[in-house]
Formats: structure tokens, C-alpha cells, sequence
């Protein structure tokens, strides 16, 4: 375990995936449900949306912690232009990797750390891309039963059997793909001073 950081750290989001990803870091950190309208606004880019939601996630945590180090992150999944959402359900799972097969899906993830202790806010979006294989209808129905990705922008689980479905990846930090980009996440912690590793 790495020494203790200074500040308490918070993660500001429930997400299972996220969650895990922050404690591949060694950390303690706390977390928390933000309660955040993610609702986009007119004419609002997806781009624009994400680093929105993750910068008003990290700050509607500084009611209960004014002295931290929050992190909040939101991501979405867009394909030719059109918006991605988690599926639900197996049947929109299925409509949704069908639309998928064969085409390149970018994931925009945003990141904010916010020190509420000075009001200062660290703000960027981290794209990643993939292509996905052209698919049969048997191949998507056996993924979805092994591995019931609903809870999954873009029906997938990239860490899981879901990296089957891919014929590539780009991208500068895989873990932006799951949902919080640990590499630019580690290099502000350390410019914040929390020891990683």
C-alpha cells in the first residue's frame, strides 16, 4: 500500500468499473452518488456534455468534503454521430451491438479532479476508438448471454470477453475505454501530492 496522501481522495461516482479502476492505484480514497442532472442541453456537443457531467459530478461533492481531492468522470459512446447510451436490456443490447458491427465507435471520456479546498478544477476529455468486427447474429446473442453487459455504454465489458467483439483499438489510454483514463489521472495526483506509486 502506498504511503497515505495528505488530502482525502473521493471518487464521485458509483460506478463498479470506475471504482475498480481507482483501486488498481493503491489508494484510499472515499466515493460518493453524485447527484447530477445528466441531461444534455440544446445544441450541446457530446464532447462538450461529458466534461460538463464530470466536472459538475466532482463539484457536487464538495458539499459533503470541502477539503478533497474529487474526481468525477462521464462518459459517452458515439457512433456516426449519433449518441450511444447504456442498453438496459438484452433486446436493446442486441440492437445496439447489430448497429454496431463492423463500424468504429469513439468513447469520449471526461475527467475532473477538483480540490475543493481552492476551487481549482483540471478538466480534459480523453477519446478512444474501436472498431468493432462484423458480427453474425449468433456471435452477439452468445456474447450478451455470457457476459449481460446492460449496464455498458456501447454493450460491451472491454475488460471481459467483450474484447472479442474488437478488430482494433486507438487510443492513448485503454483504461479511458472502461471509464476513467488512469494514465492523465496519476500524472495530476502527483502534481497534487498524493504518491503514485
Amino acid at each position: 500500500m502506498n504511503e497515505q496522501p495528505k488530502r482525502t481522495l473521493v471518487l464521485a461516482s458509483t460506478s463498479p468499473f470506475r471504482r475498480a479502476l481507482l483501486e488498481r492505484l493503491r489508494v484510499p480514497f472515499e466515493q460518493l452518488s453524485p447527484e447530477v442532472d445528466e441531461s444534455p442541453r440544446p445544441g450541446e456537443t457530446a464532447e462538450a456534455l461529458v466534461k460538463r457531467l464530470s466536472e459538475a459530478k466532482a463539484r457536487a461533492a464538495a458539499a459533503r468534503w470541502p477539503d478533497a481531492l474529487i474526481i468525477g468522470s462521464d462518459q459517452l459512446a458515439v457512433c456516426e454521430g449519433e449518441i450511444l447510451g447504456k442498453p438496459g436490456d438484452h433486446e436493446n443490447a442486441r440492437r445496439q451491438l447489430s448497429r454496431l458491427a463492423g463500424r468504429r465507435v469513439s468513447f469520449l471520456t471526461g475527467l475532473c479532479l477538483y480540490d475543493s479546498a481552492c476551487d481549482a478544477v483540471r478538466l480534459e476529455l480523453v477519446p478512444y476508438h474501436v472498431q468493432f468486427r462484423r458480427l453474425t447474429d449468433g456471435q452477439i446473442e452468445r456474447y450478451l448471454r455470457a457476459e449481460q453487459p446492460y449496464n455498458c455504454a456501447g454493450s460491451f465489458k472491454s475488460e471481459g470477453l467483450g474484447i472479442s467483439l474488437f478488430e482494433s483499438m486507438e487510443g492513448e489510454d485503454p483504461t479511458a475505454l472502461v471509464g476513467l483514463p488512469l494514465i492523465r489521472l496519476v500524472g495530476w495526483l502527483n502534481e497534487a501530492d498524493v504518491p503514485i506509486p
